[in-house]
């Protein structure tokens, strides 16, 4: 197996849920899955133990939950990227997986090549949410009573330019279409989203576009 492939491990408690994740994702030619577990506990075990960079979580698993293994690896395997693995049903929970570093998440029920490109993304730095789904997601669970109180003074951290794009990322764009949006290039695009995320201690772009959101900075607060 090349260095160069992605390493993804798939956490369920249902061994033909991983069996079918485990057949698409091995399809792809960059993308290898190196280890499988069935339990919040013994995914954040094979992530410490090696070198993971993608974890596909379960949100509810009986023997340990997603939610406490994906706030676990981000803790004790920071290089991993998480996403989950839900339903619509459980965005509330999925909320919850994102403060706590993960990535993003995809559906049981994504097709192929969405998953595919769910896992590059994720290896890539980049969310796994669509525009539709980042602004329900967060709109619905995220505002409100329980904002972030320093939200507002984090978002006064950063430049015009900085504030622009942080506005675009809350809005589930990519980088790709950032820089398509304000005409700018890719790497520049690249360049803000790194001072946003360390002028506002956060750890990838969602909890970015979160903070974006409770600073009512794409409307007015909820």
């Amino acid at each position: 197996m090349s260095e160069q492939e992605i390493r993804v491990l798939i956490a369920d408690d249902e061994r033909l849920m991983r069996a079918g994740v485990r057949m698409i994702v091995d399809s792809a030619e960059d993308i290898s899955v190196v280890a499988e577990a069935d339990s919040g506990p013994a995914a954040v075990e094979v992530c410490v133990r090696q070198r993971i960079d993608v974890a596909l979580l379960d949100i509810r698993m009986p023997g340990g939950d997603g939610l406490a293994a994906a706030e676990e690896i981000a803790r004790l395997a920071p290089d991993t990227r998480v996403v989950m693995l839900t339903t619509f049903g459980e965005q509330r929970y999925v909320a919850q997986a994102m403060r706590a570093g993960a990535t993003g998440f995809v559906l049981k029920d994504t097709g192929p090549t969405e998953l595919i490109r769910a896992v590059r993304l994720a290896a890539a730095g980049e969310s796994v949410l669509g525009p539709r789904i980042t602004r329900d997601l967060i709109e619905t669970h995220l505002l409100g009573p329980n904002r972030a109180p320093d939200a507002a003074p984090r978002v006064a951290r950063l430049t015009d330019a900085e504030r622009e794009v942080l506005k675009l990322v809350g809005e589930g764009l990519s980088n790709a279409e950032i820089a398509q949006r304000l005409h700018i290039g890719v790497g520049t695009a690249k360049a803000h989203l790194s001072r946003i995320l360390t002028k506002m201690d956060c750890a990838n772009r969602v909890q970015a576009a979160i903070v974006a959101h409770e600073a009512g900075l794409l409307g007015p607060a909820q």
